[in-house]
């Protein structure tokens, strides 16, 4: 499996890549593997404060629908409108055409807390 270097990991499958005081956000090659075919991703938090750890979305499987949580604080700014036409891309390219929202940082610091590749790689095991 593919887990870039450059990003940065949750518990909970999502990974980050900070560009400044933004941060584009996805699901790993892991979680769109274990999730299968998607076909559905909404996210409707557009504009919206959450905090770490707060829902953010869902992403649809054939088989399941699985929450998708704020890594770090900040405000959704904008929602990756090819999702909407094509939600396959998040399987067929997970950390490029496939990422899901990008989120103005209130807390950068809280980067600090997420995993690198290694420790992600880890815990998946």
């Amino acid at each position: 499996m593919n887990f870039p270097a450059d990003l940065k990991y949750t518990k909970d499958h999502e990974w980050i890549r900070v560009t400044g005081d933004t941060a584009t956000v996805g699901i790993t090659d892991f979680a769109q593997r274990e999730l299968g075919d998607i076909v559905y991703v909404e996210i409707e938090t557009e504009g919206e404060d959450l905090a770490s750890g707060d829902t953010f979305g869902t992403v649809e499987a054939v088989k399941t629908v699985a929450d998708l949580y704020m890594p770090i604080s900040g405000q959704v700014s904008e929602i990756n409108p090819d999702l909407e036409e094509n939600p396959d891309l998040v399987n067929t390219d997970p950390y490029g055409k496939g990422w899901m929202a990008k989120i103005i940082l209130s807390r950068p610091a809280e980067v600090g807390d997420l995993m690198d590749a290694d420790a992600y790689a880890a815990l998946v095991g």
